[in-house]
């Protein structure tokens, strides 16, 4: 049930759109609602600007690719789903809950992640990290390739790293202290398949 609770909860802010958001989604009290204006086939796929785009200049030409084949995409939308995502991926691996990251990752990446879990438990270590914030998030690359559209995105976030061993005892890491992190991560979804969901197909450090 909690997993069936995340995938719909991620299905409802990862790339989908209504019709009525602006580029950068503001919170749901503050958003005013705008009139859809229908596509039609002479008209170049546009993504939206704002004064602090969620996009370096390398992706737009890729965005409008995504557009073009996807109409319901919606750039704002899709960057608070990525940090969503980011939050329960990163949650869910130092929790060692393989379940979650079966339907948020792809394969290669969740053997990856099993792979450390297991290390992990055979050294008896437990991790107590914590997302302190996520400072930035921004569409760093994009690309449609065959029937699949790829979205890189950079986090700059503040984590909390603690590792203690079966006795409690800190190992590594400070119960205090935050260290800024730089990932990026690229996303996956396969175009007009009746699956909504984005999956992490690759990690990297920033």
């Amino acid at each position: 049930m909690v997993a069936g609770f995340l995938a719909l909860r991620l299905y409802s802010v990862l790339g989908k759109r209504t019709g009525h958001e602006q580029a950068l989604p503001k919170p749901a009290e503050e958003r005013v609602g705008m009139a859809a204006v229908p596509r039609t086939i002479d008209v170049t796929p546009e993504v939206r600007d704002s004064a602090d785009r969620p996009i370096e200049a390398g992706a737009e030409s890729g965005l409008r690719a995504v557009v073009a084949a996807d109409s319901s995409f919606d750039v704002g939308q899709f960057v608070e789903g990525a940090k969503s995502a980011y939050r329960m991926i990163l949650e869910a691996y130092w929790k060692g809950d393989e379940e979650t990251l079966s339907w948020l990752v792809e394969d290669d990446v969740r053997s990856g992640f099993a792979e450390a879990i297991a290390a992990r438990r055979e050294a008896g270590h437990v991790l107590e990290n914590r997302l302190v914030s996520i400072e930035r998030a921004v569409i760093s690359d994009a690309s449609v390739e065959g029937k699949q559209a790829r979205i890189t995105v950079r986090f700059d976030a503040d984590i909390a790293s603690v590792t203690r061993d079966q006795d409690g005892t800190l190992v590594a890491g400070s119960t205090s202290d935050a260290i800024e992190t730089h990932d990026v991560w690229t996303f996956a979804r396969k175009l007009r398949s009746d699956d909504p969901n984005w999956k992490l197909i690759e990690t990297d450090e920033a």
